[in-house]
């Protein structure tokens, strides 16, 4: 699941005060703009977009998703979709690289593209007294990327070279090795970043038909956050994006589930630590179940001081510095997954630890205390995804993918309450009974590759 951002940082020259004050910006947005009124807004072109008006700082954050990320990579080329991230402030239309960065550091632009598994993503940051430029720099790039033969090799080098690093990089080893025997033969295994022969062998072209391919108004999800109205973000609308293809042509994705559970398999490599990457199968994020699981997960691993494996697993035993699992549902799968790095003397105490304490959550299930302690933490936590403008915006074009509903920060915390006891062992008997794959990168000792259960 990593992603490759790219922000604007070069060359800030004798407009380093604007781009100091944009970032500043960034840091610093009234929080009331969390329980602000959500704006539906549709262009005249048709396109929609979700608003957040907040006058109190002259910023306009702009987020958005296209449907397709790294899935949507040749077969025989995985790693386009992450090459594309790197490239799209790297000329566009009339602007070789050098003149599209200048215009960037001009504006105190800063604009970023990423992608996962199955989106392509974008992010926009503008002082918003010059948002029509920024608006205007951010249609190029997805309208007329140049792909140049000079940038493109520029950013192979530089994609290669951290191919490398990752290469002897125990984290990397263990999710690119977990992913590959999760999902055999499907999009969802190849390496989203590709591998040193793949990206040696992508051609601008490769490039091109990526982006007519993706980057489409029919999947696209947009939000705005900041000082602009309702016209301004309609117009915004069809300037950048009314002129991209109406259809996407996307490569289907076939349903599955992860493979090779009840299975462990061992990599040796010298590092200090042995890297465990975990998963099963979870849940679709619009399955009924979804906030049950979400709030059991919590309970069992899901990052906080109080979860079941960081307290049996760090703070009784001292195997591990941090431990934690979470769902992460996906277009065509769904998955439970976890990670950790343990001692490499006691790697086979610590897996057979996480694996007892999935049995021990499935058959018991939580407790009445850990339930509220959990409902209680999620629910107050939750504002701390509202606190910048970028993450409102970033939350914003979430519940759109995830097809949440525009008054789902509004229900969300009652939904919480609403998991009951009963609920919470049901689910946890279900989701956590399936078994898990298991990949674990180091010197283990006390563990074997070993074949699936049944």
């Amino acid at each position: 699941m990593s992603q490759v951002w790219r922000a604007f940082s070069r060359g800030i020259g004798r407009h380093a005060s604007a781009l100091a004050l944009l970032l500043a910006l960034v840091a610093w947005v009234a929080p009331a703009l969390a329980a602000a009124k959500i704006e539906r807004v549709v262009s005249p072109g048709g396109i929609e977009a979700w608003l957040v008006r907040d006058a109190t700082v002259p910023l306009v954050a702009v987020e958005f998703a296209f449907k397709g990320g790294s899935s949507q990579d040749p077969a025989d080329k995985p790693g386009v979709a992450n090459m594309i991230t790197a490239l799209l402030d790297e000329g566009a239309g009339e602007l070789d690289a050098a003149a599209f960065q200048e215009r960037m550091e001009q504006s105190a632009l800063e604009l970023r593209f990423s992608d996962d598994r199955d989106h392509f993503r974008g992010s926009l940051r503008t002082l918003s007294e010059r948002r029509d430029e920024a608006f205007e720099l951010l249609r190029l790039a997805l309208m007329a990327p140049r792909f140049d033969a000079d940038a493109v090799e520029r950013i192979r080098v530089q994609i290669l070279a951290e191919l490398r690093r990752s290469a002897t990089n125990p984290n990397d080893i263990a999710s690119k090795a977990w992913w590959a025997a999760a999902f055999p033969g499907h999009p969802y295994g190849r390496p989203d970043k590709g591998t040193l022969e793949s990206v040696a062998q992508i051609k601008p072209d490769d490039l091109r038909t990526y982006t007519r391919n993706v980057f489409a108004r029919e999947h696209l999800k947009v939000a705005v956050v900041g000082d602009i109205d309702a016209a301004a973000v309609g117009a915004m609308l069809d300037h950048v994006f009314g002129g991209l293809p109406a259809q996407a042509q996307l490569a289907a994705v076939p349903y599955a589930l992860p493979t090779g559970l009840g299975h462990r398999t061992v990599i040796e490599l010298d590092v200090p630590q042995a890297v465990v990457s975990l998963g099963g199968i979870g849940l679709p994020r619009k399955h009924p179940d979804f906030i049950t699981a979400y709030v059991v997960n919590h309970i069992l691993g899901g990052g906080s001081f109080t979860a079941r494996l960081y307290q049996e697993v760090r703070e009784k035993r001292g195997l591990a510095y941090g431990v934690s699992t979470h769902l992460y549902p996906l277009e065509r799968s769904a998955l439970l997954s976890g990670w950790t790095a343990v001692r490499a003397d006691r790697t086979g105490e610590a897996v057979d630890l996480i694996e007892a304490e999935f049995r021990g959550m499935a058959e018991n299930g939580p407790t009445e205390e850990e339930l509220a302690k959990a409902k209680d933490y999620l629910k107050g936590s939750y504002a701390l995804r509202f606190d910048t403008s970028t993450k409102i915006a970033a939350q914003l074009v979430q519940i759109q993918v995830d097809d949440l509903g525009i008054d789902y920060i509004e229900r969300r915390n009652r939904l919480i309450d609403g998991v009951t006891l009963d609920d919470a062992r049901r689910v946890a008997k279900s989701l956590l009974s399936t078994g898990l794959l298991v990949v674990v990168v180091g010197k283990p000792k006390g563990m074997t590759s070993t074949a699936p259960r049944g």
